[in-house]
């Protein structure tokens, strides 16, 4: 196991962008290639950045850990679109935001801890 594995914050990042992949599978197929695929690859960017960043130097890291919250507000806008086209139900929606908050919150407590 690579010492991002372990991390919380990294472990989350991947439930979220599973269940990010599971509530577009139902989005319509003409948006494969637009929202579907910017979503998803905005989601699969927040670990991705966790565990590259995890390889750097700690000021480096929390640079990485920036770009894991850019990445996370990406999925945040991508949804709020696909909730106001009808892609996504409230209860979805919801569901994301509420990850997303988690998420967000463990970003920014370790880019504090870091920087001690």
């Amino acid at each position: 196991m690579f010492n991002f594995e372990k991390l919380d914050v990294w472990q989350k990042s991947i439930a979220f962008a599973e269940l990010v992949y599971q509530l577009t599978k139902g989005f319509p197929s003409e948006e494969r290639y637009g929202l579907t695929t910017q979503i998803r690859r905005a989601a699969v960017s927040i670990p991705s950045n966790i565990a590259e960043g995890s390889a750097r130097p700690p000021a480096d890291f929390s640079k990485f850990l920036t770009y894991s919250t850019g990445s996370l507000f990406e999925v945040l806008t991508q949804a709020t679109i696909a909730r106001n086209q009808g892609f996504l139900s409230a209860t979805d929606y919801q569901l994301i935001q509420e990850s997303a908050g988690e998420i967000s919150r463990m970003l920014s407590g370790l880019r504090t801890a870091l920087a001690r």
